[in-house]
C-alpha cells in the first residue's frame, strides 16, 4: 500500500513537473513572440517614418524646382516679351519713322530670339530631348560633352550602357542623379577632373562617378542638404538602388550606384 502511494506520488510530481514545464514553455513562447511582435511593429514604424521623410523631402524638391522654373521663366522670358509688346506698340504708332521703324523690328527679332534660345533650354532641363529620343547613354555622353567644352574640367566618360536596362522613368531618375553630381562639382567643388562610368548587364545597372575637388563632411547633414545629397538619395531609394556616397575634405566625391534587375 505505501509502494502505491510513493508510486502515486512520484506520478503526481512528475505531472506537476511536466505541467510547469508545458506553462515555462507556453510564457516563453508567449513572451517571445510578443517581443517579436514589437520589434516588427517598431521596425515598420521607423520604415514608414523613413517613407515619410523621403515623401517630404522629394515633396520640398519638386517645389524648388517649380520655383526656379517660374523664375526662369518670368526672368527669361515674361520680362523679354513685354519689351517686345512695348517696341509692337511703337510699330502702331502713325507717322513713325522708317529707320526708327527698321531699329525696332531688329530689337523685335533680337529679342524673340533670345526668348526661343531660353525656351529651349528651360525645356532641355526639364527633359532633356536626348534622352526621350536616344536614352541614357545618350544623353550622359551630350551632358560630358557639354561640360568638357567648356575647358575647366578633365572629363572621362565611359559609358557602356543597353538601352533596354532601365524603364524611361528609371533612366530619367539616374540621369537627374548624374546631373545633380555633375551640378555640385562645377559650383562647389573646385575640381579639376571628373570620372563618370556606367555599365549595364543582364542583372544590373552600375554607375561610378568621382571627382578630385574639396570634399566635404558627410556627417555634416546641412551641408549634404546644400549640395543635394538628400535628393539623390532619394533617387536611389525609387530605383531600389543600392549607393556609397564617400568623402572627406580635400579628398573630392566618390559615388557608387547598384541597380539590380
Amino acid at each position: 500500500m505505501a509502494d502505491d502511494i510513493e508510486i502515486t506520488n512520484i506520478i503526481l510530481l512528475a505531472f506537476g513537473l511536466l505541467l510547469t514545464m508545458v506553462l515555462a514553455i507556453v510564457i516563453f513562447f508567449y513572451f517571445s513572440r510578443k517581443k517579436i511582435i514589437k520589434t516588427q511593429l517598431e521596425k515598420a514604424t521607423l520604415e514608414i517614418e523613413y517613407q515619410k521623410e523621403i515623401i517630404q523631402s522629394t515633396i520640398i524638391t519638386q517645389e524648388k524646382e517649380r520655383k526656379r522654373i517660374a523664375q526662369d521663366l518670368h526672368d527669361a522670358i515674361s520680362n523679354k516679351l513685354n519689351i517686345v509688346s512695348l517696341n509692337a506698340n511703337l510699330l502702331a504708332e502713325e507717322n513713325i519713322a522708317s529707320a526708327e521703324s527698321n531699329k525696332i523690328a531688329k530689337s523685335i527679332l533680337s529679342i524673340t530670339g533670345n526668348v526661343l534660345e531660353s525656351s529651349r533650354q528651360i525645356a532641355h532641363d526639364l527633359l532633356p530631348a536626348t534622352l526621350d529620343k536616344f536614352g541614357l547613354e545618350a544623353a550622359l555622353e551630350e551632358l560630358c560633352e557639354e561640360i568638357s567644352e567648356t575647358k575647366k574640367f578633365d572629363v572621362s566618360c565611359e559609358l557602356g550602357y543597353k538601352n533596354t536596362a532601365l524603364s524611361s522613368e528609371e533612366e530619367l531618375h539616374l540621369f537627374r542623379i548624374v546631373q545633380e553630381l555633375f551640378n555640385n562639382t562645377i559650383k562647389h567643388s573646385e575640381a579639376t577632373k571628373i570620372e563618370l562610368n556606367l555599365v549595364s548587364n543582364e542583372n544590373t545597372v552600375s554607375l561610378h562617378y568621382k571627382d578630385n575637388g574639396k570634399g566635404f563632411d558627410l556627417e555634416n547633414s546641412k551641408a549634404k542638404k546644400g549640395l543635394g545629397m538628400s535628393g539623390i538619395e532619394n533617387r536611389a531609394v525609387i530605383l531600389n538602388a543600392e549607393i556609397e556616397i564617400k568623402s572627406n575634405l580635400g579628398e573630392g566625391i566618390d559615388v557608387k550606384l547598384k541597380i539590380n534587375n
